[in-house]
């Protein structure tokens, strides 16, 4: 959005990455662990087994972009 990041998507073995950066995982830790997705401080993994909680998702890349309105670098400073 508006050159800025927002979120990431990368696929493993066992697992799609999700990288909405450190403040979005912050931001949504309790929904991350309540929907039953394994995290770092960068990223939450769903496995391949998993329902995916596209819900979860859209609030996240909302936020971001909400959040990041008046950002004008790709990554927060």
């Amino acid at each position: 959005d508006h050159g800025t990041f927002i979120i990431g998507f990368s696929s493993a073995k066992h697992h799609l990455s999700v990288s909405p950066e450190e403040t979005g995982i912050a931001h949504f830790k309790h929904d991350i662990a309540q929907a039953g997705y394994s995290a770092t401080k960068g990223l939450f993994r769903i496995l391949w087994t998993e329902r995916v909680n596209y819900e979860l998702l859209k609030k996240i890349v909302e936020f971001n972009i909400l959040d990041k309105e008046d950002c004008s670098t790709f990554w927060r400073k």
